[in-house]
């Protein structure tokens, strides 16, 4: 899925021109909070917010001064191949300043802002405008095949310098007709140029391929490669790579699409049936095992359209087959579906500034949220028009499922956990899910198929400690005291060996209203092993505004101070509390004072 771009508005004066440039782009208004009166959505700081949208990779439009786009993203900046494109706007919309990612899709965003706002696109980069085009941007359904030889033929031809097309297809890349003639060679073809040729080609070609149970990757890349080869056709001039829904999870398969830089594309057995009447090597053991007499050419076909023909049959090897379809034109438009992706993301305590970019990355890709929902409402505008779907608390397992087999029918999900989702969280159960079997109530075999992407979040004994000081700064646990999913003498002899161990134990869901003894209980216990006046650290609501820290001796912590937001962080024998600078610090040694004085020793 493209990630769509944010359009921000920092004061009522750009209102009217920034809902004209999110209706023309299909999306919301984002507007100061107290300036802009009509947006969808607000922010407090609009140096934070287009820093949190630059950081997720989404491109930043903003309806305000080019100088506060660029205070707001500089620090940021490392390579321009990756970053998004940031546009800026006149509060009159007279004019439009695509700032980075001219040719990552700034410059064509920006004049398609200045063609709404009937204004003018300020396109500063060299190519785009004395030549009207980027050699390192060709249109949807063509790629550059030599990347590293765009800069220097650029180069020539600002100097000058003209363009010497060859190739069957040159004549129909329209975009670079405009070019002067002269010597700069640029080969338009589905095949490998020679040396020093700088080389497009039309991306006419589905690869289908099929392959046995964890077939080496090395086998099929070696079976596809020498296909192309035998073909005359350039990787670049592949679309799409395409096989049956069943080989979606198979590691050769994904391995290939990665080393090929294409798309993966997955097709039902009854979609690769339809294309029955066009195959050139039907077999009716391929239909008794999979439901359909071919999966690489059938998959070719399908990938390439209606109007497409064989251009390579099947071929084999020991575990693979392969075969390439041929479409009259470039193909611009994908059909089957992707490979789904479930990201299972910890969002940390909510605020975005202790979110990493790369959970604001996964968001923001992601075609649907899940989650409880206060956790999707603290991602605050990374959320905003996404679709979503809440669940309350208790409903762990169902929401766990859901997004597997949302995910399952190719779609790009996001799993939003609070603090780190796979402590305490719905890590876990997700991969728990994919590996019951049928009769143990676990997920379909299109679920166990998808990609499963796991990304840290800052847990909330990280944010206790951090705020506390260092008091994990020697070995430590974590315990939690809900006896709902674990039993309780589980749970007691736990905290009897923590006790002992003389472990720093951050508790987690450590009461309920319900649930208001084990806590007293493991207060009682760790008495019996460490100092009464050892320091306690309670924290509620880390990182939201009413975040609230405070230190009690542990046989003075009452069960009456603590609730659900809070996490209660107990030190070992070892750990200290000390004033320090502007406040109470908590910290528990490593043991480097011992080792000095040992040092000292010896060397006395």
């Amino acid at each position: 899925m493209a990630v769509t771009p944010v359009v921000m508005c920092v004061s009522g004066a750009g209102e009217a021109v920034g809902r004209k440039v999110a209706e023309a782009l299909g999306v919301p208004l984002h507007g100061r909070a107290g300036r802009v009166a009509g947006a969808d959505a607000t922010f407090a700081n609009a140096l934070d917010f287009a820093r949190e949208m630059f950081a997720a990779g989404r491109p930043v439009v903003g309806i305000c001064a080019s100088g506060i786009l660029i205070r707001a993203v500089a620090p940021l900046l490392a390579d321009k191949k990756a970053e998004p494109a940031v546009i800026s706007v006149s509060d009159d919309g007279s004019v439009v300043v695509p700032l980075l990612g001219g040719h990552r899709g700034a410059n064509r965003l920006a004049r398609e802002i200045a063609q709404a706002l009937e204004a003018v696109a300020a396109v500063t980069t060299a190519g785009d405008v004395t030549l009207g085009l980027a050699l390192d941007e060709p249109p949807v359904g063509w790629t550059l095949g030599t990347p590293a030889l765009a800069q220097n033929a650029m180069a020539r031809l600002l100097s000058g310098a003209g363009a010497a097309l060859s190739g069957i297809w040159a004549e129909r890349a329209d975009w670079l007709s405009g070019l002067p003639k002269g010597d700069v060679a640029i080969g338009v073809d589905v095949g490998p140029q020679p040396e020093g040729v700088l080389a497009f080609h039309p991306q006419v070609f589905t690869l289908g391929v099929g392959c046995a149970r964890n077939c080496a990757p090395e086998e099929l890349e070696a079976l596809v490669q020498g296909v192309l080869a035998e073909s005359g056709v350039a990787p670049g001039a592949i679309a799409a790579l395409c096989t049956l829904d069943l080989k979606a999870d198979e590691p050769a398969v994904n391995a290939l699409a990665a080393k090929l830089g294409v798309p993966l594309r997955v097709y039902t057995a009854a979609e690769l049936e339809a294309e029955a009447g066009r195959l050139a090597t039907p077999s009716e053991v391929v239909f008794a095992e999979v439901g359909c007499h071919g999966v690489a050419e059938g998959a070719a076909l399908a990938g390439a359209g209606a109007e497409a023909m064989l251009a390579q049959v099947k071929v084999k090897s020991a575990n693979a087959t392969c075969a390439l379809a041929r479409a009259p034109e470039p193909i611009t438009t994908l059909s089957g579906r992707p490979r789904g992706r479930l990201s299972v993301v910890g969002i940390g305590p909510g605020q975005a500034s202790w979110r990493t970019p790369e959970v604001s990355r996964l968001v923001s890709e992601a075609e649907e949220l899940v989650g409880y929902g206060l956790y999707i409402d603290l991602l605050g505008p990374l959320a905003l028009g996404k679709a979503r779907s809440d669940f309350p608390l208790g409903g762990e397992e169902a929401r766990c499922r859901y997004a597997l087999e949302r995910a399952g029918e190719g779609r790009n999900v996001a799993l939003v956990c609070s603090g780190d989702a796979g402590i305490y969280a719905m890590g876990a159960l997700v991969f728990e899910l994919l590996d019951r079997g049928p009769e143990e109530l676990g997920v379909s075999d299109a679920a166990r198929r998808i990609e499963v992407i796991c990304s840290p979040g800052v847990s909330a004994l990280q944010g206790a400690a951090a705020r506390a000081g260092a008091p994990l700064g020697h070995d430590f646990c974590a315990i939690s005291l809900s006896d709902l999913l674990t039993p309780r003498d589980d749970i007691l002899r736990r905290l009897k060996a923590a006790a002992e161990g003389d472990f720093v134990i951050a508790f987690y869901n450590p009461v309920s209203k319900t649930r208001r003894t084990l806590l007293a209980e493991a207060r009682e216990i760790l008495l019996q092993h460490r100092p009464a006046d050892t320091p306690v650290m309670l924290a509620s609501n880390l990182g939201r505004p009413e975040e609230a820290v405070r230190y009690r001796r542990l046989d003075a912590l009452e069960v009456d101070e603590v609730d659900m937001l809070t996490v209660v962080l107990v030190g070992s024998s070892n750990s200290k509390l000390a004033a320090l600078g502007e406040g109470e610090r908590m910290y528990t040694p490593r043991g480097y004072a011992r080792r000095i004085d040992g040092d000292l020793s010896v060397k006395g």
